[in-house]
């Protein structure tokens, strides 16, 4: 889905800059204000040295350490049970080796169920410790983005971004990191 939006954004500046070209040379595009100005941003970089980063990091990590604990435990306790069934299912008669499997089954299932559950509670938490700080990193950003009149801001650190270079001269971070310290 990222690729998707990025393939937008680069489709809409290509026909910005198409257009800014064609007014240019009188070919009658689409006038336009001004030329397409871009910047790039390593968000990644900005938001690990953003002030609370570390703090919400740290907290995230030993919350979900509570979980892994937790998982490790019913992991470990499914293993033994296995290991004890391979062992007594010789001696099992067919219908309580059944009903063993059956058993062991639905405590793999609950294990699984678990786990989901886990994940997703981790995810909220993770959302919920940075949002703010990934709030008050946007409201820089776009603040820096309406001062200096860029069109567009693209971030270098995302995953497939499709940017392989970009000239040092378009990167913001320094001016989003020496904002973002000065906020109170």
């Amino acid at each position: 889905m990222k690729a998707h939006w990025l393939g937008l954004v680069l489709a809409a500046a290509g026909v910005a800059t198409a257009g800014v070209a064609a007014a240019q040379a009188g070919g009658g595009g689409t006038p336009s204000a001004g030329p397409l100005k871009v910047a790039v941003i390593d968000l990644r970089s900005v938001l690990q040295q953003s002030p609370g980063y570390s703090q919400a990091e740290s907290t995230f990590t030993k919350e979900v350490e509570g979980y892994r604990v937790e998982m490790n435990r019913m992991q470990d306790s499914l293993v033994t049970a296995q290991k004890d069934f391979e062992k007594s299912s010789v001696v099992m008669s067919p219908s309580a080796r059944a009903a063993k499997q059956k058993e062991l089954d639905a405590r793999q299932a609950r294990m699984e169920q678990r786990a989901s559950e886990l994940q997703q509670k981790a995810a909220a938490r993770e959302q919920e410790l940075l949002a703010p700080i990934q709030n008050k990193v946007n409201g820089v950003i776009d603040g820096i983005r309406t001062e200096a009149g860029y069109t567009l801001i693209l971030d270098v650190s995302a995953a497939n971004s499709g940017i392989l270079f970009a000239d040092r001269a378009l990167d913001i971070t320094p001016k989003v990191l020496e904002k973002l310290k000065a906020a109170p």
